[in-house]
């Protein structure tokens, strides 16, 4: 496993002025660790499945992962380390059922490799509420968002400036190298996504060095909140992302909320990159009730760009689809319910289905269409010897004309224990 050496050396030099400070970083520090037992299948319903030989996916795996963040040395500057450990290895796989993305591909035999895991350290530096981090980083903003959508998470090296010195606003900027991906125990070159029918096209390869961003997000009033980021894929794409919140109330329980996304991406030299996406959505809510009604829209040569096997600021990015092929519109309808509101605390409920058409096939045969219907049943244990086991089943359904016919089930079972 690969492990980032500027990030191992800070971090050793961290916990050495640590010790001179031991009583703020022992504090404020937090631990925990995670059991995640991960059961997936997802059957292909077409005639002409993906690879001949495979007409579903299916694989069980049980991960762990070992969460540290410490508190900050006394100073001016407070210096800390966090640490995520994880490991995952395999129950049951095999047959032919392997591609998950809970385990390892293994190339020469076709199936998957029996474990997998890593220890990502990050230093971090902090002056009164600017915080730097160097090293292992999971992030989740308008440019880009680490997926932990399987056993493991996403992972990615590089470094991170966090600042909130003024109030309601928050300032973020990175630059990241590498990728440690959800189903891999090593740390690769960063792509983009290309799959799908969006159009996109490369010179030289889907490769690049480097990711940059920087933006962040200011809160107007209690009810109005924007945000804006710039970001490049270097050599494949740049992009500009915009975004408006609103939450109006409606009463006693009750408010609307709006939220608009917007970004414009462009190519960066080496690809075709052309591309504008809208999407909005509105959800009223009513004491334990969510319902929300979403459009998204994409328009330019190409469809949507974000960094491959990342979580994209999309509005009906959803469990299997994205519904951002090139030309494609589509709406959302979805419905939430909390049965804390009826005193059981813990369990909740969504559904949604998804509609998307018009997109551009290439031919002159058809619009390409495609639909997807999904629902998440949740509980999370409240109190006593079994606080915080959560139980989860995930169900998905696609029909398309232009891409994989897909039934899918997700049954996930976790336990977090807190060690401080």
């Amino acid at each position: 496993m690969k492990k980032t050496s500027l990030a191992l050396a800070v971090a050793a030099g961290t916990f050495g002025v640590s010790l001179m400070a031991q009583a703020e970083f022992i504090k404020d520090s937090t631990a925990s660790i995670e059991a995640r037992n991960f059961y997936f299948n997802r059957d292909f319903r077409q005639a002409d499945t993906p690879t001949p030989s495979q007409a579903k996916s299916e694989e069980w795996a049980q991960g762990f992962l070992l969460r540290l963040e410490s508190g900050y040395t006394e100073g001016t500057v407070g210096f800390g380390v966090d640490a995520l450990g994880t490991f995952g290895f395999k129950l049951d796989s095999g047959d032919g059922t392997a591609n998950s993305g809970l385990l390892v591909p293994d190339r020469e035999s076709g199936g998957s490799q029996d474990n997998y895991g890593d220890l990502g350290l990050a230093a971090k530096a902090k002056i009164s509420e600017t915080v730097l981090k160097v090293g292992s980083l999971q992030l989740k903003n308008m440019a880009i968002g680490s997926s932990d959508g399987r056993l493991l998470p996403q992972v990615f090296s590089g470094g991170q400036l966090v600042s909130k010195d003024i109030a309601g606003l928050t300032l973020d900027a990175g630059y990241l190298d590498e990728v440690n991906h959800r189903n891999s125990g090593d740390y690769e070159g960063l792509t983009m996504t290309s799959g799908g029918r969006r159009g996109i096209a490369f010179e030289d390869g889907n490769q690049s060095s480097n990711f940059v961003f920087a933006g962040g997000t200011y809160k107007f009033s209690d009810s109005l909140t924007g945000g804006y980021y710039y970001s490049n894929l270097e050599d494949l794409y740049k992009q500009n992302s915009f975004n408006l919140v609103h939450v109006l109330p409606l009463g006693d329980k009750q408010s609307l909320k709006t939220d608009v996304r917007y970004a414009r991406s462009t190519d960066d030299g080496r690809s075709n990159v052309d591309n504008k996406a809208f999407g909005a959505m509105v959800t009223y809510a009513l004491s334990g009730h969510s319902f929300g009604l979403g459009y998204q829209s994409m328009s330019g040569d190409t469809g949507a760009a974000y960094v491959n096997g990342t979580d994209p600021f999309l509005v009906n990015y959803v469990q299997i689809s994205d519904f951002a092929n090139k030309d494609e519109k589509s709406w959302q309808a979805r419905y939430d319910f909390n049965f804390a509101s009826i005193g059981i605390p813990g369990l909740t409920f969504m559904t949604r289905y998804l509609t998307g058409d018009n997109v551009d096939l290439g031919t002159n045969v058809s619009d390409g269409k495609e639909w997807e219907r999904d629902m998440d049943l949740a509980y999370v244990v409240q109190s006593g010897p079994l606080k915080n086991l959560g139980l989860k089943w995930r169900n998905a359904t696609v029909r398309s004309n232009f891409t994989n016919d897909i039934d899918e089930n997700r049954l996930i079972l976790s336990y977090t224990l807190p060690l401080l």
